[in-house]
């Protein structure tokens, strides 16, 4: 029998398949766009009467389901729900949230220990588009009362906590309750505790962030963002919109590569624990350690916070060597078993020098007010034996 249509034209349809398909993975959507039943269906789909997939850049299957898996995990244990898109990376999920809820002279107050990048986003390009940033001590409450009454132009408050790279931590519930009093929308980057150790929700924030490349992934082969809200509105009016025309969605595959990697978050996350913990002990005892920065340290100034608020203390640690930027960039040189890597979170020892990569160009003085010294040194700590991981250590600092 003849084939109704030409050689060519096999070689481009889609096969039809008409049974039922279970698969026991999700399946990778590498497509850009999605059919319609008809004319009739597409239009409704337009309109918002159907709910429906129209074009790769608004919603994939993929992205949608990691997006729904983290939201239920930062609503683990509480009422109701939030929404949360994936976007193309972390930074891409701070802009488009910024982006979305703050307009041309409104002003960020946020801590000056910020990750580097974030700092530059605010500075160099929301700065740009008339968006100013105030940095102010957040541990000081009253200080940061005294600001969001005084200038009703700040529209969001934002902030890390445990901060990178010094561990510093902020209390979560007072600066949400302060902020909610003066109509100031809360963001918080929970991509170091991630919603295993802390679920910021609780406190009564309004938006979090993830860099999900991090921890949450925690392989280091895929490099993606999240956004999540309690604010259906807000999340599918304004973030959403702001997602979809700048562009910063997540792609397919780093959606399904996240959702592989999350399935070992809370097993790989225990074990991260342990091995800071071990870790920084270690180099609190050491003779060429200057001071260490981890929450789990009694000696540390935000302990009995970090505790308070978090369910373990991560797997992120910093300690800063005595001889200063000299010794660092000696330190660094040395290293064998563990890896000398601009990103943290994957499931081996990552180590950075902040002051000769994340935090560059990032003014001297206030990374130096804030803690950010030339010998400092940050360190990533994975899930390898933990005596690999100290042996290293002691061997370059000799």
């Amino acid at each position: 029998m003849k084939e109704k249509i030409n050689f060519g034209s096999i070689c481009v349809k889609k096969e039809k398949f008409n049974g039922e398909i279970r698969s026991h993975q999700m399946p990778l959507y590498a497509t850009s766009s999605f059919e319609f039943d008809t004319i009739n269906q597409g239009i409704d789909i337009f309109t918002g009467k159907e709910k429906g997939l129209v074009y790769g850049r608004y919603a994939n299957p993929n992205t949608t389901a990691i997006a729904k898996k983290i939201a239920r995990m930062e609503m683990f244990g509480l009422k109701g729900e939030a929404t949360a898109y994936l976007t193309s990376s972390g930074m891409s999920a701070i802009s488009t949230l910024m982006m979305g809820i703050l307009n041309q002279g409104d002003k960020i107050l946020t801590q000056g220990n910020l990750y580097g990048g974030t700092t530059e986003l605010f500075l160099k390009t929301l700065g740009r588009l008339g968006i100013e940033t105030i940095f102010t001590d957040l541990k000081d409450l009253n200080k940061v009362e005294e600001i969001l009454s005084k200038d009703k132009k700040i529209k969001a408050l934002y902030f890390e906590t445990p901060a990178n790279p010094t561990m510093a931590c902020v209390d979560i519930g007072a600066l949400a309750k302060i902020a909610k009093k003066r109509k100031v929308k809360t963001v918080i980057d929970n991509t170091f505790p991630t919603p295993y150790l802390q679920q910021p929700f609780k406190f009564n924030v309004d938006f979090i962030i993830h860099s999900t490349t991090k921890y949450l992934n925690g392989h280091g082969n895929s490099i993606a963002g999240v956004i999540i809200g309690r604010d259906k509105e807000i999340m599918e009016k304004k973030v959403w919109t702001t997602l979809k025309l700048a562009g910063t969605n997540a792609s397919p595959l780093e959606a399904w590569l996240l959702g592989t990697g999350i399935k070992t978050l809370e097993v790989r996350m225990d074990r991260h624990c342990k091995n800071a913990q071990a870790v920084a002990e270690f180099l609190q005892g050491h003779k060429k350690v200057k001071k260490v920065n981890y929450n789990g340290l009694p000696s540390h100034p935000d302990h009995h916070l970090a505790k308070k608020q978090m369910n373990g203390f991560g797997g992120m640690l910093s300690f800063e060597l005595k001889g200063g930027l000299k010794a660092g960039i000696k330190f660094m040189n040395k290293i064998k078993f563990c890896s000398l890597a601009p990103t943290l979170g994957d499931v081996d020892t990552l180590i950075l020098h902040p002051a000769s990569s994340s935090h560059i160009n990032v003014d001297k003085k206030l990374r130096e007010r804030n803690g950010i010294t030339d010998g400092l040194i940050r360190l990533s700590i994975g899930i390898e034996n933990h005596d690999d991981i100290i042996s290293d250590l002691n061997q370059a600092m000799k």
